[in-house]
């Protein structure tokens, strides 16, 4: 996943110098897609990474249970409708793959002590776009809203629980995120990478059968938390 992450990050950098014509970056550059921001609606894709985690809250003082992150893969569509010439609102629909693995530390036997929670989402995200003053070919912004999942390896209609080996969550999620951003217009399309936060709002955990599960009956609550890096064309 490195050695993937490298290469396209190479081919982005390879692909921005390219797109950029001399004098860019001087004190006055030569302006790409000059009038591009004055559209009502505009549309793009995104490619990414993410990392998820997941938080949790015990009812009472217990060794934690460890999530350790794995990098995941984002791709998705996004519209963009103008509101004023700072602010826009975006719905970006994507597709995330990712798997947290879960340590259960209690447990002594290694069958029970790990847990390889994968995941597939169907995320819908609503965000309101906060751009500051264009600068040459640079635009700065910030994100912010609200967001809802889909889980289709939730295992949520499973009778089965962790006594068989299966970890099991609710099928949709609520969330916000917030972050961060950089529009680079470039001679022929507006190029966006972005960094955001998404954090769970409600309890996402299925409980075993058992009430007094050695996995699940100690756990208050069970929210994600996760790192999104997307890669916006438009």
């Amino acid at each position: 996943m490195k050695k993937i992450f490298s290469s396209i990050l190479f081919l982005f950098v390879f692909t921005l110098y390219a797109q950029f014509p001399k004098g860019t970056f001087s004190k006055d550059p030569i302006l790409n897609n000059e009038n591009f921001d004055k559209q009502r609606v505009y549309w793009g894709y995104f490619l990414g990474f993410n990392s998820y985690d997941y938080k949790f809250e015990y009812k009472k003082v217990a060794p934690d249970i460890v999530a350790d992150r794995t990098t995941g893969f984002n791709v998705g569509l996004v519209g963009d409708l103008r509101l004023q010439e700072y602010i826009n609102l975006r719905f970006e629909p994507g597709l995330y793959y990712t798997q947290r693995n879960l340590t259960f530390t209690e447990q002594t036997k290694p069958l029970d002590a790990l847990r390889e929670v994968n995941a597939t989402y169907i995320h819908f995200p609503l965000l309101l776009k906060f751009s500051s003053l264009r600068t040459g070919n640079v635009r700065p912004y910030l994100l912010g809203g609200i967001s809802t999942t889909l889980n289709l390896s939730s295992n949520s209609k499973s009778i089965d629980d962790n006594y068989q080996q299966r970890f099991r969550v609710k099928n949709w999620t609520k969330n916000y995120e917030l972050g961060f951003g950089v529009d680079l217009y470039l001679e022929y399309f507006k190029f966006s990478p972005s960094i955001r936060g998404v954090f769970g709002i409600g309890d996402e955990l299925i409980r075993d059968n058992d009430p007094n599960s050695p996995w699940t009956g100690n756990i208050q609550s069970m929210k994600t938390r996760a790192v999104l890096i997307n890669f916006t064309f438009h």
